[in-house]
């Protein structure tokens, strides 16, 4: 036995020596310091899932740490009090800094932490990638809780994991009032994309920077960024001054390519298809500016259980004014076709049908019917859809009024200045409380991903790709509210009388 207790031993502080000479290397890569310009070209010859520095990780087949990237590990083992990381698209950011928190939650039993994102799916997915750490470093989940404001469809509060060593990790919507007062170790993942992101840390410093309430607290910042003068650019920039003191990292999709991310570049600019998008994304530059389209607070004043996923046609033949926007996808993304109706001088969804993957002959015949039960439609007409949309004229007639066609269906090609139509009209017809949409976590992550930008003094609009998609949902309720009589036609109506009357209220504005 103590032979084997001095090789056991031996063996540590062989990996230690190991891990200790790794960190070392990691962090002092000569491809930190260099320019895009410089790290950019170096990538077109590299061999995929290699390091350029001839990096490997110390840690044994079977250790979770072992599946760590060069720029993984030197996050990973960067224990500074307060850490931010921008971290391109793709390059496993919540993976890593899980990591440390499940790490830091098995060596020091009591340990908490509280993640942050700026929606709900993003906050449970970060809060699953722990789930999966723990689970490597054998921690034992005692107890799951999640609280929500109402029915399992409502706006999420709180996602708890409670390890049986008294650890516990917290998982919620990066909002003020739902990270105030809470003391924990702090995960604000895509920090810069919250709603408020300055708000949100206003709210929570003076919980972390008070080490009578459960010991000193770190602080985990990871985000792509998103805009010139945002919280995370004036964070970053900050001069080190004084003795709060941040540990930067940034990791551009160069950077983690060169560095073990077997990832085809090229592949994925192509496809982004954005260059805006892909400097902001995978390059972290911080852009003129942007904001959240559609903050979580405005879309659930518009939310009711009046309004309906799924409708049957017959249903609606003998209502109020019926109308559809179609955002179509193929590949990629799903087609969005949202059907919505008059009532009670509000647009009420009847609604929201989602095709993955479906061949374009078939979603003609899908969508004919609806087509046909609509008073207007708007249809995107952008790419492939414009196939699509040729035949759906000629079946319904176009809606082209300077072409002197008064059919049903406009084509409409997405240009940046039809979506600076369109986005802004749906906002302001939300905060008009003039829609009512369906009570639906999937609809409101969807709408909730739309981005306002601002570059070079023009504003456009985008959405992170998802598995989910590409705020398709969110695209094609903007179609239906320019169907239901924007800027090309004025509509009649007819009340339902079947409505609430508070939401005829809503609906007269009182």
């Amino acid at each position: 036995m103590p032979g084997k207790t001095k090789q056991s031993r031996e063996a540590i502080d062989k990996l230690a020596a190991k891990v200790a000479e790794a960190k070392k290397d990691a962090a002092g890569n000569s491809l930190w310091g260099m320019d895009l310009d410089v790290i950019r070209p170096l990538c077109d010859k590299h061999e995929l899932g290699t390091t350029f520095s001839g990096w490997a990780n110390p840690y044994p087949e079977g250790d979770p740490r072992s599946l760590l990237l060069e720029y993984q590990f030197d996050n990973f083992h960067d224990r500074s009090r307060f850490k931010i990381s921008l971290m391109s698209r793709q390059s496993g950011k919540d993976f890593t800094s899980e990591g440390e928190a499940a790490e830091d939650c098995q060596a020091r039993p009591g340990t908490e932490w509280m993640v942050a994102a700026p929606s709900e799916r993003q906050a449970l997915d970060s809060l699953d990638q722990g789930k999966s750490w723990a689970e490597a470093f054998d921690l034992v989940v005692a107890d799951y809780q999640e609280k929500r404001e109402g029915g399992s469809e409502t706006l999420l509060k709180s996602a708890e994991i409670l390890y049986s060593n008294g650890s516990r990790v917290r998982a919620v919507p990066g909002r003020p009032d739902t990270v105030r007062g809470r003391s924990a170790n702090l995960l604000l993942t895509e920090f810069d994309f919250f709603d408020d992101p300055a708000a949100t840390w206003r709210a929570i410093l003076p919980s972390i920077t008070n080490p009578l309430r459960g010991g000193e607290k770190k602080v985990r910042l990871i985000t792509t960024p998103n805009g010139k003068g945002g919280a995370a650019d004036k964070i970053w920039a900050k001069a080190e001054v004084g003795k709060h003191k941040w540990s930067r990292h940034l990791v551009t999709i160069y950077h983690a390519v060169l560095m073990g991310l077997p990832v085809d570049i090229e592949q994925l600019r192509e496809m982004f298809d954005d260059p805006d998008g892909w400097a902001q994304e995978f390059e972290c530059r911080f852009l003129d500016g942007s904001n959240v389209l559609l903050p979580y607070e405005l879309i659930a004043t518009c939310e009711s259980i009046e309004a309906t996923e799924a409708w049957s046609l017959e249903d609606g033949l003998g209502g109020g004014q019926t109308f559809m926007g179609v955002d179509f996808g193929r590949t990629n993304d799903p087609t969005v076709a949202w059907t919505a109706q008059r009532a009670g001088g509000l647009k009420v969804t009847r609604e929201v049908l989602v095709l993955e993957k479906t061949s374009s002959p078939e979603q003609e015949q899908i969508l004919r019917d609806r087509i046909k039960a609509a008073d207007r439609v708007c249809f995107d007409y952008t790419g492939p859809g414009i196939g699509l949309g040729d035949y759906l004229v000629k079946e319904h007639g176009q809606w082209k009024p300077e072409a002197h066609q008064f059919g049903k269906v406009e084509l409409c090609t997405f240009t940046a200045p039809f979506k600076r139509l369109i986005f802004p009209r749906l906002r302001r017809a939300m905060e008009k409380r003039e829609w009512l949409i369906p009570v639906s976590r999937a609809i409101r992550e969807d709408l909730h991903e739309m981005q306002q930008t601002l570059t070079g003094g023009d504003y456009n609009y985008w959405s992170k790709r998802t598995r989910e998609g590409h705020s398709d949902r969110c695209t094609a309720l903007a179609l239906c509210e320019r169907a239901a009589g924007g800027e090309s036609a004025p509509f009649a109506y007819q009340a339902i009388e079947s409505l609430r009357p508070e939401f005829r209220r809503k609906g007269a504005g009182l």
